[in-house]
C-alpha cells in the first residue's frame, strides 16, 4: 500500500488546516529505489545504466479519481486512485538491480518525495522494458 510522505502530510496539514498556501509541483518524477526509505526519506535509488526519473504531468489522464474513471471529481470513500496512463522507465543499458520501491518526487533529481509505493521486486537487466502499465499504481488515502 502507497504511502504519503512526511513532507506530503505537513504541506496537506498546513494548507487543509491552517490555511497555508501550497501548489503542488508539476511535473512530478516516478523513481525506483533498490532499497526502502521510510515516509521521512532514505532508501537506494537506481542509478546508472540510462536510468533517469520519469517525468509525469499531474491530470486527468494521467492519474484516475476514486471512481476508477480518467473523467470527474472523485468522489465516494475508496481514497484509492491509480496510474491513468502507462509509465515507461527508459531502457536500461546496465542492470538496475531489484527496485523494491517506487517513489514520487517534485524533481528530476533530489527534490522533496510525495508518495512512495512498494514493488513486488524483480530484477531489472539490461535491455528490459521497465513500465508500470495502466492502473498497476495505485495510491490511497487512508
Amino acid at each position: 500500500m502507497s504511502a504519503y510522505s512526511d513532507y506530503l502530510k505537513n504541506k496537506i496539514h498546513d494548507h487543509v488546516l491552517r490555511n497555508r498556501s501550497f501548489t503542488p509541483a508539476s511535473p512530478l518524477y516516478w523513481s525506483l529505489w533498490t532499497a526502502a526509505g521510510t515516509d521521512a526519506g532514505g532508501g537506494t535509488e537506481v542509478s546508472g545504466g540510462n536510468y533517469s526519473r520519469v517525468s509525469i504531468t499531474p491530470s486527468d489522464t494521467a492519474f484516475t479519481n476514486t471512481q476508477g474513471t480518467t473523467s470527474g471529481a472523485s468522489s465516494g470513500t475508496g481514497g484509492t486512485v491509480s496510474n491513468g496512463a502507462i509509465v515507461q522507465f527508459p531502457t536500461p543499458s546496465a542492470s538496475w538491480g531489484t527496485p523494491v520501491e517506487a517513489r514520487l518526487y517534485d524533481a528530476a533529481s533530489g527534490g522533496n518525495m510525495y508518495i512512495r509505493e512498494p514493488l513486488v521486486p524483480k530484477v531489472i537487466n539490461s535491455g528490459d522494458d521497465v513500465k508500470f502499465p495502466v492502473g498497476s499504481s495505485t495510491l490511497q488515502i487512508k
